[in-house]
């Protein structure tokens, strides 16, 4: 922010020194060659240095017109008449400037998007504890494509979440990535997740690209069966896949997204995508208040998804649970996850985002009410 002030400051001040008219900055010797008395007459005349040459330099103000506001007002009279024309222009500059830098210093970086702010305005936030957890029964035990065998359990990293972002395309969506990652990460109690520049140690990667690279991408991850198979089932229009061990801990996860999509619809990908990499990797079209619905579109990380993610990554919830088992804690969980998201709330968090092993994919299909985005889960 400070360089880019600066440019805009040296560029204001070149312009107006371009369009001053010559006779407005006329050539003063005095201004580069002659200082005026020396300090052996300032120390025998006058006590009031430094207040002289702040009101008036780099010419000297006799002590006398300072104790006197007439004879002030006439010695500043007395000016030239094109430096007083110049100087006024200077003044002009200086205070349209101040306010030019004012509005951009104190304007927000970006305003939210038009559709999200409007789906914000008009979601729903208060739920039952059982359609709470009927929806992560729904979402979380199950996947929208599996090609490994079907066993519904928990899924989940067990450790930190380190997100690297490989950016292919245009425009540059890094920082609303970055964004996305850390909204997700002050929301969901429990759960340590971070960009990392470093995609050797990442355990998450972020691949931005055209939509035009989309399905090539696909294949070069998955192989051309698998993509065949994702393409069938799921037709995606972006696109996440997780990869776990034996003990349903996710040890990897990939998120695939177009960048050149308009803004509303690469949140809305975003967010469903890389949540669904943290382990919510299903799809269900009985669950109205979820963004896991190729119906639905939010944009945003709405208060039903805050409540299954803190339910999936709540420290008593472990990798490779049962629904009985988790069914058995489901009281003792909701109230702390309850409490989570209402002080998520009361703060104002709302921040207006597989290779050869077997694993589970999820992505944004283009729904009735949402051409453009896809997602396996």
């Amino acid at each position: 922010m400070r360089e880019r002030l600066s440019k805009i400051w040296t560029a204001a001040i070149s312009t107006w020194w371009t369009l001053l008219p010559k006779h407005e900055r006329p050539y003063r010797p005095e201004a580069h060659y002659m200082r005026g008395p020396g300090p052996k007459w300032r120390a025998k005349h006058v006590a009031a240095t430094d207040l002289a040459i702040i009101l008036r330099a780099p010419t000297l103000v006799p002590r006398a017109a300072l104790m006197n506001p007439r004879r002030m007002l006439n010695l500043f009279s007395a000016a030239d008449a094109d430096e007083r024309r110049a100087r006024a222009w200077l003044v002009a500059l200086v205070l349209l400037a101040a306010l030019v830098l004012l509005a951009i210093a104190s304007s927000p970086a970006r305003s939210e998007n038009a559709e999200i702010a409007t789906r914000r305005a008009a979601e729903r936030t208060s739920f039952t504890d059982a359609e709470i957890m009927d929806g992560f029964f729904r979402l979380a035990f199950r996947a929208e494509l599996q090609f490994d065998r079907n066993a519904e359990r928990i899924r989940k990293f067990d450790g930190p979440v380190r997100v690297a972002v490989i950016n292919r395309g245009r425009p540059e969506r890094g920082a609303e990535i970055a964004a996305i990652i850390a909204d997700i990460g002050a929301r969901v109690a429990h759960l340590d997740i971070a960009i990392t520049e470093d995609t050797g140690a990442a355990n998450f990667i972020v691949m931005l690209m055209p939509k035009r690279a989309f399905h090539r991408t696909v294949r070069s991850l998955y192989g051309r069966e698998r993509s065949r198979q994702i393409q069938k089932r799921l037709a995606p229009q972006c696109l996440s896949g997780i990869g776990k061990d034996e003990r349903y801990r996710i040890r990897r996860a990939e998120v695939l997204l177009p960048v050149d999509a308009d803004d509303f619809r690469f949140y809305d990908c975003a967010y469903e995508e890389i949540l669904q990499g943290l382990g919510i990797i299903n799809d269900d079209p009985s669950v109205p208040w979820t963004m896991f619905n190729d119906d639905v579109q939010m944009g945003f990380f709405d208060v039903y998804d805050q409540y299954l993610l803190n339910i999936l990554y709540d420290s008593r919830v472990r990798p490779g649970m049962t629904r009985e088992e988790l069914g058995k804690m489901a009281r003792e969980v909701l109230p702390t996850v309850r409490a989570f998201v209402a002080q998520c709330a009361a703060r104002g968090r709302a921040q207006r985002f597989n290779h050869s092993y077997p694993g589970l994919t999820s992505a944004r299909s283009a729904g009735r009410r949402a051409p453009g985005r896809a997602s396996p889960g």
